[in-house]
């Protein structure tokens, strides 16, 4: 890993799942459209004044998308936030800083 920039690509876990279901209301309300399947498939991560997560998203029928969900320090309290979003992705595209 490179100081400062994204780790390696790595599998979905528990708290990545649980990262993205917090931004998804976020998501489709940006994209005007519900989504049924909303899997975490793997993330890298990025220490920043916080955390970003990279997360790609599996939303069925071999569709992806990459989120970039920013989570700010514990004390700060505050919730995850969608920082950006990337769509009409497929499950070979490399998660990359966006």
């Amino acid at each position: 890993m490179m100081v400062g920039g994204p780790s390696e690509e790595r599998p979905a876990t528990a708290q990545t799942q649980e990262l993205a279901d917090k931004v998804k209301l976020q998501l489709e309300e940006k994209e005007n459209r519900k989504y049924s399947v909303f899997k975490a498939v793997s993330f890298k991560s990025q220490v920043v004044a916080g955390t970003n997560y990279f997360i790609k998203v599996d939303t069925g029928n071999q569709n992806f998308l990459h989120l970039r969900v920013f989570e700010s320090l514990p004390h700060e309290k505050k919730p995850p936030v969608l920082a950006a979003y990337q769509t009409n992705k497929s499950k070979h595209d490399e998660l990359s800083y966006f």
